[in-house]
């Protein structure tokens, strides 16, 4: 397998062009520094495509392991990583803000290497259902695998959408099942078993134990955060005084009521109005509403007492 072009062509100079109309700034680190290694190792590979692919026969049978993590991060041509590159920035950018960045970063890494093993066992499958040693000979490289359990993540944390597939729209639910069969039948020399290997592992996350696992794994590490838990500014404290014996945290509800950020502004809006009384409106000393509020003028006696 050898790269059918080499150095800065077409593909490579439209990714480029892409990420700088997305801007820097407004792509998350780790998506950033996925897409900066993937582009670094086409341009600067660590080893020829021929001795990077992933296949029973080299990471099994000639226990060429390293395989596992040189695999991925490889492609065989500029439109092939134009493609994953492309898909990759729009999955991170709604991932990496949902799940945070160190626990994106965490299942990039574990969903690299646990793909190319998942890979491995079908096509020791095939082999045995179909008597056919050829599958062991079989050789994947490219960042798709990753693509498409990153793909089984976002749909399953923004359900209800509705995806185009050639043009036809599909449930997000199925979407990824209808875009192997599309993709196989479009470009039948793409690696089918690669493909539904990264759909079978984005399922162990979401419905089966594989985040669990991970969870459990990362327990230990005190830098890791859960994901899909909220986190809570207003809880924490900020030195240690031991003139106060307690103090009951205070969440960030008992500042906003539990309105939004776009209700907030526009109960404070309102408030303001009314109480500065425009419009001929009287002042309310009663329970005072979220939002400003203006109290009302006091007179020189009050303001000496």
């Amino acid at each position: 397998m050898e790269r059918r072009q080499r150095g800065v062509s077409a593909g490579l100079l439209l990714l480029l062009y892409q990420i700088s109309q997305v801007g820097l700034q407004n792509i998350p680190s780790v998506t950033l520094g996925v897409l900066v290694l993937n582009i670094f190792l086409f341009l600067n590979p660590l080893r020829p495509l021929s001795e990077a692919c992933l296949s029973v026969n080299e990471a099994v049978y000639r226990k060429n392991w390293q395989r596992l993590l040189l695999a991925p991060f490889h492609h065989a041509d500029d439109w092939h990583l134009y493609y994953n590159m492309i898909s990759m920035l729009w999955k991170g950018i709604m991932l990496e803000r949902k799940l945070k960045s160190i626990w994106f970063a965490y299942i990039i890494a574990v969903f690299s290497v646990l793909i190319g093993i998942v890979y491995m066992v079908l096509e020791l499958l095939l082999v045995i259902i179909l008597d056919d040693p050829s599958y062991e000979m079989n050789c994947g490289v490219g960042f798709s695998g990753v693509l498409f359990a990153l793909k089984v993540l976002n749909n399953h944390y923004n359900p209800g959408r509705v995806s185009s597939v050639l043009g036809l729209p599909i449930s997000s639910k199925y979407a990824c099942w209808v875009e192997l069969l599309a993709i196989h039948f479009i470009s039948p020399g793409t690696s089918f078993a690669g493909h539904l290997s990264g759909i079978l592992v984005g399922l162990m996350y979401t419905m089966g134990p594989l985040k669990k696992i991970m969870q459990a794994c990362a327990a230990g590490v005190s830098f890791f955060t859960e994901p899909d838990r909220p986190r809570d500014y207003y809880t924490e404290y900020y030195g240690y005084n031991p003139d106060f014996q307690y103090r009951t945290p205070r969440s960030y509800f008992d500042y906003t009521g539990g309105l939004t950020e776009e209700e907030q502004l526009e109960r404070a809006v309102l408030n303001s109005l009314n109480e500065r009384d425009f419009g001929g409106g009287t002042h309310n000393h009663g329970q005072r509403p979220y939002g400003f509020w203006f109290p009302p003028e006091n007179s020189e006696e009050d303001m000496r007492r």
